[in-house]
């Protein structure tokens, strides 16, 4: 087995071990908390995969964007929630029923939602795209669903012993991630500094900050910590979904499709750093001591 084939299960199973680490601490609750909640829950739809997509729809209208950048920031806004998110959420504040609500809702709803958006996309740009329910199901299983309903059977079944696991099983998987992840940034600077040098870093840097801004907007509610965790959310979108959305419709760019998501990764997280300072430090003025 080549690092080529290696690298792809390590990443895997680094996301498959964070969302079992997930369930671990969740039950069953949590997984069904928006669909209890239509309001939190339309708000959350509306953000994600209507208000997003028909921005970024406008703006690769617009704006002079290279092919594989408009391709990816088109997969990206019509892709659900990476399910690295939740651990993000619940760190800035998003209650647990939230963050895991958030992922299995967008991640169940993208079956319907990806499919639909994608025709609606082609015809817009008149192109043809095609993306099916089949295609995504399988990512969609491995990195969310399956993960999270082993975890959430073991907490109901055995919490102690789920308890003990959630550290463990949540180290090993950032372990894995960094180990899966350094090579690819290390082989794919070249695409990546092509990528940063055509402007595209600009275009990517607006995805985030109008994904903030939407997400921000329309997690209104009582709890100040969910409406961070639309805004991640919302500019935060299963970098794994998007790349496989970009790759069925035109295989003969995924080299070029890859770089541009790694770089939305990166860029995605440092444009978040001001807004998630903002959140905390808002947080705290507003808290007063007993």
């Amino acid at each position: 087995m080549t690092l080529a084939q290696i690298i792809p299960l390590v990443l895997t199973a680094s996301i498959f071990l964070n969302v079992l680490a997930l369930g671990l601490a969740a039950n069953l609750e949590d997984a069904t908390y928006l669909f209890r909640r239509p309001w939190l829950l339309l708000r959350a739809v509306l953000s994600m995969n209507v208000l997003m997509v028909l921005i970024v729809v406008a703006c690769a209208s617009i704006f002079d964007l290279t092919f594989p950048v408009k391709v990816v920031l088109l997969a990206l806004a019509v892709s659900p929630v990476p399910p690295l998110l939740p651990t993000k959420e619940r760190k800035h504040g998003a209650t647990r029923s939230y963050a895991v609500g958030l992922l299995v809702s967008a991640v169940l709803l993208s079956l319907v939602f990806i499919p639909s958006s994608i025709e609606w996309i082609g015809q817009y740009f008149g192109r043809e795209t095609h993306v099916s329910a089949s295609d995504i199901a399988p990512v969609i299983l491995i990195s969310a669903i399956v993960p999270l309903a082993i975890g959430i059977l073991v907490h109901r079944l055995m919490p102690d012993l789920a308890e003990k696991f959630v550290r463990p099983v949540s180290l090993l998987s950032m372990i894995l991630l960094v180990l899966g992840a350094l090579p690819i940034l290390l082989t794919m600077s070249g695409a990546i500094w092509t990528t940063i040098v055509n402007g595209s870093l600009i275009a990517l840097a607006c995805f985030t900050l109008i994904g903030l801004a939407v997400g921000h907007i329309l997690g209104g509610g009582p709890d100040p910590g969910n409406r961070t965790a639309l805004a991640l959310a919302t500019c935060s979108r299963h970098p794994g979904m998007a790349l496989t959305i970009a790759s069925l419709n035109f295989p003969d760019q995924k080299a070029e499709f890859m770089a541009v998501v790694i770089l939305h990764l990166i860029v995605g997280a440092l444009v978040s750093i001001p807004y998630l300072r903002w959140r905390i430090s808002r947080d705290r003025v507003a808290w007063t001591p007993p």
